[in-house]
């Protein structure tokens, strides 16, 4: 986990308190990510590699041929055949640029396909994640994964893991090629390799840990400015100003401080590998040097050798630079690959409902450990039923919705759906039998016919236009410039918040669910029109089974059912003249309505 102690963690790097609730994942799924995508574009990384040797090689030409030119000079030999040389030299220059330019493109190529396939991955599993996952993660830290993550990913994506390859590539071929030209000065190269292998594995030993605690402060800074902006007139209206700005200076000096020292790595680092590329050119010059006034190696080898050596100092920087770029890549990579370690339960085919009933037996419910909100809740709910759940805030209400629309899963005790748990049925499963709607409605980019084919693909208009009708929203619907093409969203026609709920009705009634959980689905409208579009709802729900979590208690009085929740606990059920009638918990409430 980011910010725990490792055998690598620097007592030096600043403390971390991470605000990520979604996983983070581990070396095994990065690595088991990072060869799925290889697997995918293996083609592609085949042709890259191949197009770069071609290169590289065209650019050992020249050394070559300097070296060829050095030695008859030397040998006092005068058939230099100055045309020949030039002509070579200015084919492999062009071969070179050729290859390059190609190297180039099949790189920024490989580099947006797997970019894209990444994107689409993360998307699909988000999409994929449980509900319940979703709601406890909150939006700041999903936000920056698909964001800041993303944007962190852009560049390794299009750059360092194909210019990895090629500067490996590279240094291989120029290694090989020192080694048969001049095989002392390949020995000479390895007498930096002690300063680089020291410097590397003190950076390396620090720098994950730092990357990725870096990109997860900032997810915790995106995530209280999210929420921040997001609540802030709930804010403004108690007073939590200073604490919330309190806590985001908290966050951001954290990640200024992981940024800096990240930057002190980075600063510690770079004049390393600045000495490694002296060290290697010294060394290749003096031994080789030696060898030549002892007569143990050809001028011209050396001089063939030392451009070697020298053209090594550019695919060894291209090496510690993009491996460097992938230590912020990989933190990123893990934050977006994390959410594959989220357990999807596929279902089994013997979980399938047998039935229409809605049961909870014995449920405890709780967000966080050993805090239960809901205890001991026992519930039957039998096909066509209308329930209304009641009660003051804060006692249980939309928590129990929730349970018995399959986002969350009791810590004890089941909730079921025709004996099924519907904890134990994959999520699309139970979106067939159940669905919720809540006061959180949005309006999707693009036109309004495909905002309502969300809830069925192939819808065609009539029935677009008659669960517009069903939920009141014809006329206004009508009115819009381009009917069901308008477009609508960002950038398009604004729908009041009363519009996106009933938009959001209408998917419902297209949907066809036979179990409904409303949660005040109607709480953006006035009164009035409420009452009116409920019992325009009340033809389309006739027959469904329909759970309403009631904050106004007209709605409740229409109900079959009324289950009074008081602190975690059903209190009193019944028909809402029994329960009048009771004089217990919902007849105060009632009273309170009524004035």
């Amino acid at each position: 986990m980011i910010g725990a102690p490792t055998p690598e963690y620097d007592p030096s790097a600043p403390s971390h308190n991470s605000a990520t609730t979604l996983p983070v994942g581990s070396s095994a799924t990065v690595r088991g990510y990072v060869r799925e995508l290889g697997r995918r574009h293996r083609v592609a990384f085949a042709v890259l590699l191949g197009v770069n040797t071609v290169a590289v090689v065209a650019s050992m030409v020249g050394p070559f041929l300097l070296g060829d030119l050095v030695q008859t000079l030397a040998d006092g030999r005068r058939d230099v055949h100055l045309t020949r040389t030039v002509s070579l030299f200015l084919a492999a220059l062009a071969v070179q640029a050729c290859f390059v330019r190609l190297v180039r493109l099949r790189g920024a190529v490989l580099g947006e396909r797997m970019l894209a396939d990444l994107r689409e991955d993360f998307l699909v599993r988000s999409v994929a994640l449980p509900p319940g996952v979703l709601e406890r993660a909150g939006t700041g830290d999903l936000l920056s994964r698909i964001t800041t993550d993303i944007d962190r990913l852009s560049e390794a994506m299009r750059e360092a893991v194909p210019q990895l390859a090629i500067a490996v590539v590279w240094a291989l071929l120029l290694l090989g090629a020192l080694a048969v030209t001049a095989p002392p000065l390949a020995l000479a190269v390895l007498v930096a390799l002690p300063l680089l292998l020291v410097g590397c594995r003190w950076y390396f030993r620090r720098a994950p840990h730092a990357y990725r605690a870096e990109v997860a402060s900032y997810a915790g800074v995106a995530s209280a400015l999210a929420e921040t902006v997001d609540a802030g007139r709930t804010i403004e209206a108690h007073g939590l100003g200073e604490r919330r700005e309190e806590l985001s200076r908290g966050r951001l000096k954290n990640w200024v401080d992981w940024s800096r020292y990240t930057l002190w790595l980075r600063s510690v680092l770079f004049p390393v590998i600045n000495m490694t590329h002296v060290l290697i050119l010294t060394s290749v010059l003096m031994i080789g040097g030696g060898f030549a006034l002892h007569g143990w190696l050809a001028v011209g080898a050396l001089t063939t050798g030392a451009m070697y050596a020298q053209m090594l100092v550019d695919p060894i920087g291209m090496m510690l630079r993009w491996y460097d770029e992938l230590q912020t890549a990989q933190a990123s990579l893990a934050r977006l690959v994390g959410v594959r370690e989220v357990a999807l339960d596929e279902g089994d085919g013997a979980l399938a409902p047998d039935g229409r009933e809605m049961a909870a037996d014995r449920v405890r419910f709780g967000y966080l450990p050993d805090t239960d909100v809901l205890h001991d809740v026992s519930l039957n709910v039998p096909p066509g039923t209308r329930l209304a759940l009641v009660g003051p805030s804060g006692a249980g209400k939309s928590t129990l919705g929730r349970l018995l629309a399959g986002l969350y899963a009791p810590r004890t005790g089941e909730v079921t759906l025709g004996g099924a748990a519907l904890a134990r049925m994959p999520a699309e499963r139970v979106r067939e039998h159940v669905a919720l709607v809540n006061q959180e409605h949005h309006v999707f980019v693009g036109t309004l016919r495909d905002n309502l084919r969300l809830a069925r693909p192939a819808a065609a208009d009539d029935e677009l236009w008659d669960a517009l009708a069903a939920v009141d929203a014809q006329e206004w619907a009508r009115g819009l410039d381009g009917g069901l093409d308008t477009e609508v969203g960002s950038g398009g026609a604004t729908l009041t918040p009363a519009q996106a709920q009933q938009l959001a009705l209408a998917r419902l009634v297209l949907a066809d669910p036979h179990t409904l959980v409303l949660d005040e689905a109607t709480s953006l409208l006035d009164p009035r029109a409420a009452r009116h579009l409920e019992r325009s709802l009340s033809r389309v729900l006739d027959g469904r089974t329909v759970v309403a979590i009631a904050h106004r208690l007209h709605t409740a009085h229409d109900a079959d059912v009324i289950a009074v929740v008081e602190e975690g606990r059903i209190s009193e059920l019944g028909s809402h003249h029994q329960l009048v009638e009771a004089e217990g918990a919902y007849a105060a409430l009632w009273r309170s309505w009524h004035g």
